[in-house]
């Protein structure tokens, strides 16, 4: 009899797969650091309608009280401390138990396998806010990082829809939502939140994450699409 086998993209080394619990966040001080990021944020949420927390800042409730997510992170372009960080991807998961602002965010990250040594730990450092920076404020709102493992994090880009695989952790589909000129979608402009100004209004179309005891499923649910120019301190 044929035995289940699982695709090669969840056969990672043990090696591979760091656990990084993190329990007080106070215990992540940064340690500012000479890094850049250009590229597009694609994140997927357990809002029933548009995420509030963009024009909130994080200071009201998400619409289910709770914030489960994903997010993936396309580098374009980028470097930490001298290390090229182009071309790269980034997922992270997401379990907030109220409102953005208020913290106690656990947070799992997936660094993409093809990532140098350097470039892996220097990813680590910046999305646990260490590098200092625009992401410097994860050292407060994340209370406990579950985990940081290389994986395969493939992320496409194809007109109006963004796709992200992680193995069979992570399987997501947003697409924009269409405005009223179908060449420009629906945007909140001008904005303060932390990601970026201009946030992309979309929708999950087909969402699920199957990882650290999550099992959810975002097929309908807000998403949002980020161009990002993030750094460390000036």
């Amino acid at each position: 009899m044929a035995k289940n086998r699982k695709p090669e993209a969840d056969k990672l080394p043990i090696s591979q797969r760091i656990d990084s619990r993190m329990p007080n966040p106070k215990r992540r001080e940064m340690s500012p650091t000479d890094w850049a990021i250009k590229g597009e944020l694609i994140l997927n949420c357990s809002c029933d309608v548009f995420c509030p927390c963009v024009v909130s800042l994080g200071a009201h409730p998400p619409t289910e009280g709770h914030c489960h997510a994903w997010m993936g992170i396309i580098v374009d372009e980028g470097h930490y401390e001298g290390e090229d960080l182009s071309g790269l991807n980034v997922g992270l998961l997401v379990d907030i138990p109220g409102r953005m602002g208020e913290g106690q965010w656990k947070v799992a990250a997936y660094v993409d396998e093809r990532a140098s040594g350097k470039a892996y730990n220097g990813l680590l450092q910046i999305f646990s806010g260490q590098a200092g920076g625009t992401t410097g404020l994860f050292t407060m709102l994340v209370s406990e990082i579950i985990g940081a493992e290389r994986a395969p994090v493939q992320i496409e880009r194809d007109g109006t829809k963004r796709r992200i695989a992680i193995g069979r952790k992570i399987q997501g589909e947003i697409e924009m939502l269409g405005g009223k000129d179908p060449e420009h979608p629906v945007m909140v402009s001008n904005s303060k939140y932390w990601m970026g100004p201009d946030i992309i209004v979309a929708r999950g179309t087909k969402s699920k994450v199957r990882d650290y005891g999550r099992v959810w499923d975002f097929g309908g649910k807000s998403a949002e699409i980020c161009p990002i120019d993030w750094h460390g301190p000036k």
